[in-house]
């Protein structure tokens, strides 16, 4: 048997593993009305982003509570929601979609993802200033390279703007997830309540009492069972970000040293920054129940991360620009030097499956203009057998691949694959050959 051997990446080049991840915001739909509704909003704020995200959360924009929202339906107070027996419909996720949309930008939601992207600081609108250290983190800008008063004046400058408008803020997410529930009460008084009449059906047919015996051990059988599901409607916004609206922050409303016109100017601007409306995902796994094995707020937060995930997984194949992108850890080569495969730090979590299929590309930044491109290298898929199982308690569960330190790619074809190249799942529209 041969034994594996890594070429890993250097200790420089792990620094550079803070890539240019998508930035995300995640809010929650809070039912104070529901029995496990303050459990679940406990439960989803003791979740951390995706790590494949950068967390771009707002501090006091993490919940909507449902009991204080009017607008959606025309008689009832609240989101149209999901419950047992009832599937929304098109026309009421739409509402749901569309007035959350309404209900982020009039309370000036983009404006506050920007303000965090710039690092509006002060006590007062006289001492306020803009920065751009998180672009320049994020971004693996050069200082000077994003200095907006020097950026403003030059070719490359504006270039190097424009790149980091289109590569991070443009890529700004806000998901906001609405999770309702079945617990297996429901279920069972459901099946108690079918089971009855039935058995009350058979009973007069028959004459007997056999469908009431029926009926009763099925009652019994129902309420022995123990278990909590999801459902999670997620809707995704993507932060409007284009030439036309970098134009007025620069022009209008930056700066790096106090001007209170220009920041008093941002902060009454109520047109300009806007979240779009872009995709929805709906996620309900019948067999997800978990059992014996967590206590009631740890099944709550196991059930809700995991029904989150695959929201995000299924948005992320469904919407192009929410795709993940990771890197090449390792290459991984037998004793002889024969390369056996590619270690990456995603799995189960993400999605992956024997069936997935990554482009990997090399990242080109131009040093004449400062624009990022994506060269296609090679296509790799997920080795069978070799898959992680990174959920959330997939340890705790003692899942196949739970200890696995990451995922392996075969090449299927293409180029030499290096580490800290990057992963992207399907195709992508900005990659060239």
């Amino acid at each position: 048997m041969l034994l594996l051997a890594c070429v890993t990446l250097s200790a420089q080049a792990e620094e550079a593993l803070s890539y240019r991840r998508n930035s995300l915001a995640m809010v929650l739909v809070y039912h104070p009305e529901d029995e496990f509704g303050y459990e679940i909003f406990k439960a989803f704020d003791s979740l951390p982003i995706p790590d494949k995200y950068d967390d771009h959360n707002i501090n006091g924009w993490r919940i909507i509570d449902n009991s204080t929202i009017w607008g959606v339906q025309r008689r009832d107070s609240g989101y149209y929601k999901a419950t047992y027996g009832h599937q929304l419909t098109a026309s009421e996720l739409q509402a749901n979609a569309k007035f959350t949309e309404k209900l982020l930008n009039e309370n000036q939601m983009a404006k506050k993802i920007i303000a965090k992207w710039f690092g509006l600081e002060g006590t007062s609108v006289e001492d306020a200033t803009f920065n751009t250290e998180l672009i320049q983190t994020r971004g693996q800008y050069n200082a000077n390279d994003i200095d907006v008063a020097v950026a403003l004046q030059t070719t490359r400058g504006l270039a190097t703007l424009s790149d980091a408008g289109e590569e991070l803020l443009n890529n700004t997410f806000v998901l906001v997830n609405d999770i309702t529930y079945i617990t297996a009460e429901q279920e069972a008084e459901a099946a108690k309540l079918a089971m009855g009449v039935l058995g009350g059906i058979l009973d007069g047919l028959t004459g007997g009492s056999s469908g009431r015996e029926l009926a009763n051990a099925a009652g019994k059988i129902a309420d022995s069972f123990t278990g909590f599901k999801v459902k999670t409607h997620s809707y995704l916004y993507q932060l409007e970000w284009n030439d036309s609206v970098a134009a007025v922050f620069y022009q209008f409303h930056y700066t790096g040293t106090p001007d209170p016109a220009k920041v008093q100017a941002f902060l009454d601007d109520n047109t300009t920054y806007r979240l779009k409306y872009v995709a929805h995902e709906y996620e309900f796994d019948k067999k997800s129940v978990l059992k014996g094995q967590y206590e009631r707020t740890e099944l709550v937060r196991t059930i809700c991360a995991r029904s989150m995930d695959k929201n995000i997984v299924a948005l992320a194949k469904q919407y192009e620009d929410f795709k993940v992108k990771t890197p090449v850890f390792q290459v991984l080569s037998n004793e002889r030097g024969k390369i056996e495969g590619y270690a990456a730090k995603i799995g189960m979590k993400e999605g992956i499956t024997e069936g997935s299929k990554f482009q990997v590309v090399q990242c080109i930044q131009d040093p004449e203009t400062g624009k990022t491109t994506y060269k296609y290298v090679a296509t790799v898929k997920a080795k069978k057998g070799c898959i992680w199982d990174n959920r959330y308690n997939a340890v705790l569960e003692k899942a196949d691949g739970a200890t696995l330190p990451y995922t392996t790619f075969v090449k299927i074809s293409g180029g030499e694959i290096l580490p800290g190249m990057l992963l992207i799942e399907g195709k992508y529209r900005k990659v060239t050959e």
